[in-house]
């Protein structure tokens, strides 16, 4: 596939600026400083007698504009990482804009925080137009018991972009994305390879695809991981402590609005559910395999092994899907369930939004950008052609779709808890599965993409949990001192073999006969330094989803517009208010279990149907 030739997003015609080193962004910085010391003036000690609508709006409109120039230069260093030049601008700015709001905006949120409850309720009395910020307003009021004295969130956010983890992490992610890794007779970036490596029915070819992964991370970037990632957790153990969170994931489960229970009950739910049907699942594609490619045995690279009946080959370019195919398999599955979703897929597409090809020294992965409204979204991919790419496009055209339908709420508001952020991206998957699924020509075709359709809600669900527990382990680990790259190896493979089970050839119960060429892997996965304790929400997400969409198939007429009503609430409702229109209730301890048995337990007998008809699963 022709990198070259593949669409890349036009940020200037969105955001204003000609380049990250135009005059008109030093402007702004400064237009934006005078509105927060106006602001500053205007509000601070005054928020019980003045306006609190007006301070809020001001707020919200300073904080936009600072959002505004710090993400046009995020999204474009996360296509050149390797410029340097760019990288100073880049930090500089946020240096800037970092003492700005220390200096005038810092104490907004501790002061609403502090404001009494009489005072609060004056002020709503007084102005009834201030009860569309409520959201924003008990958001941050929930933030009281955890804050600390003016004049250290003041250094702490003046510091950060000095000596905190921005650097590192920053560091971490470049180096990632220089990196080359040896296939054959060249050298791929790591983006490419694991598309070859996901994409190919050989397994061999998939074994060298692992073991190239695996020995490129074993260098000098798990040090640099480990140094990442310790000052990270450390940093997380601090906040902590001084704050007074009560459990390790207390303060991630406070920003989504989501209690502890809640979110224990999920990852117990995992454990005592899903890991039984994620081995019965690799179970039965180690048998398909076993026909279908004559797999001895499994190994860890054969986990997203392709089921493609009857073909061969390394994931080279005849099997690759184009980029106008994948954006017209996404169109229309969308528009069957959602024309104004579809159109505001097919917007992003024709705006210039997605930035698109795989290319050297470009962030790892994928992702969608909300920025602020009236300017967002942008998408950045890795497409390199495969079902999983078409897969990530829908995943992350469903957050744009959930970005433009809330952005209504107001840049404070706009954001949806963690707990729910995932929910349009994985219904988008979601409903392109079930769109391809409806236009399988055989049953062999049908077998192919349920087990492709498997592979993702495993790796969103149970691998998302263990990538959690590792966390745990890491996190955990910090309170005694700094983590080695070897120690962190070792939590890695632990938290493996708890959600996988232990390999066959060591005697144990797991489907995968061997291990080998996975100590490394904890490296390559960013969410681990820059959103501690995020990737529980792809399992919640994934399994709540799965249960809407039972609800849809169910009950279809209202659904569309419910499904809407939810995802343009953005931030202003919380996951169980958001979710009782559906009759969903997750704060129920059965909810867990009952959404992984009906969901994935539902898929993985209609896969095991299927396969026995075909007699892939006899002797």
């Amino acid at each position: 596939m022709d990198a070259e030739t593949l669409p890349r997003w036009n940020l200037s015609a969105r955001f204003g600026f000609t380049s990250p080193y135009d005059e008109a962004i030093d402007a702004h910085l400064k237009e934006t400083e005078q509105r927060a010391k106006a602001f500053k003036d205007a509000f601070e000690g005054k928020l019980s007698t003045a306006s609190l609508r007006d301070a809020v709006a001001e707020y919200e409109a300073i904080s936009a504009r600072r959002t505004l120039v710090s993400s046009f230069l995020h999204l474009s260093y996360d296509t050149a990482l390797n410029d340097d030049v760019l990288k100073k601008r880049k930090g500089a700015v946020s240096q800037e804009s970092s003492r700005v709001y220390g200096d005038c905006l810092e104490w907004f949120a501790l002061d609403l925080a502090e404001m009494p409850d009489a005072d609060l309720a004056r002020q709503y009395e007084a102005e009834p137009e201030l009860a569309k910020y409520k959201s924003f307003v008990d958001e941050t009021r929930r933030q009281k018991p955890h804050n600390l004295a003016k004049d250290v969130e003041r250094a702490l956010t003046v510091r950060a972009p000095f000596v905190g983890t921005r650097p590192l992490v920053s560091f971490f992610d470049k180096e990632l994305s220089l990196m080359k890794f040896k296939l054959d007779d060249g050298e791929v970036n790591m983006e490419v390879l694991l598309s070859r490596m996901q994409s190919s029915p050989d397994a061999a070819f998939r074994a060298k695809c692992l073991k190239s992964l695996n020995d490129g991370l074993g260098g000098s970037i798990t040090r640099i991981a480990a140094l990442s990632l310790s000052a990270v957790t450390g940093g997380w153990h601090i906040e902590n402590k001084e704050r007074k969170y009560v459990a390790l994931r207390s303060q991630r489960n406070l920003d989504n609005n989501c209690p502890d229970e809640v979110v224990q009950g999920l990852l117990d739910g995992v454990r005592s559910a899903g890991v039984p049907l994620c081995k019965r699942y690799y179970g039965l594609k180690k048998k398909i395999l076993h026909k279908t490619q004559g797999l001895e045995k499994m190994a860890w690279s054969d986990r997203n092994a392709p089921i493609d009946i009857g073909k061969a080959g390394n994931g080279t370019d005849n099997d690759k899907i184009s980029w106008d195919s994948a954006v017209s398999m996404v169109d229309r599955a969308y528009r069957k369930f959602s024309p104004r979703m579809a159109e505001m897929f097919m917007s992003m597409v024709n705006e210039k939004r997605i930035d698109v090809p795989a290319t050297d020294g470009k962030k790892g992965g994928a992702y969608c950008a909300g920025v602020v409204p009236g300017v967002g979204p942008f998408q950045l991919l890795n497409f390199d052609g495969t079902k999983q790419d078409v897969a990530t496009l829908a995943h992350e055209s469903g957050h744009g779709c959930h970005d433009i339908l809330a952005y209504e709420q107001g840049y404070l508001q706009y954001h949806p808890p963690l707990t729910l952020a995932e929910t349009a991206s994985i219904f988008g998957e979601m409903i392109v599965f079930r769109d391809l699924l409806g236009l399988a020509k055989s049953k062999e075709e049908e077998l192919a993409l349920l087990m492709s359709k498997i592979d993702d809600v495993v790796n969103s669900v149970v691998r998302q949990c263990s990538f959690d527990y590792f966390e745990e382990l890491a996190h955990t680990a910090r309170e005694k001192g700094e983590l080695t790259a070897d120690e962190l190896d070792e939590f890695w493979v632990k938290a493996l073999t708890t959600y996988y089970g232990t390999a066959k050839d060591e005697g144990g119960d797991s489907p995968f006969d061997t291990y080998a060429d996975v100590s490394h892997l904890w490296a390559y996965v960013p969410h681990f330094h820059h959103v501690p304790f995020y990737v529980y929400s792809y399992a919640f997400a994934d399994l709540v989803v799965g249960t809407l969409y039972s609800s849809f198939l169910k009950t279809p007429n209202g659904f569309e517009d419910r499904l809407i009503a939810l995802l343009a609430a953005g931030g202003t409702k919380d996951f169980a208010t958001a979710l009782a229109p559906f009759g969903l209730d997750p704060t129920d301890k059965s909810f867990w279990e009952d959404a992984l048995n009906a969901h994935l337990g539902g898929l993985v007998a209609e896969a095991e149907r299927l396969a026995a008809e075909l007699g892939f699963t006899g002797a």
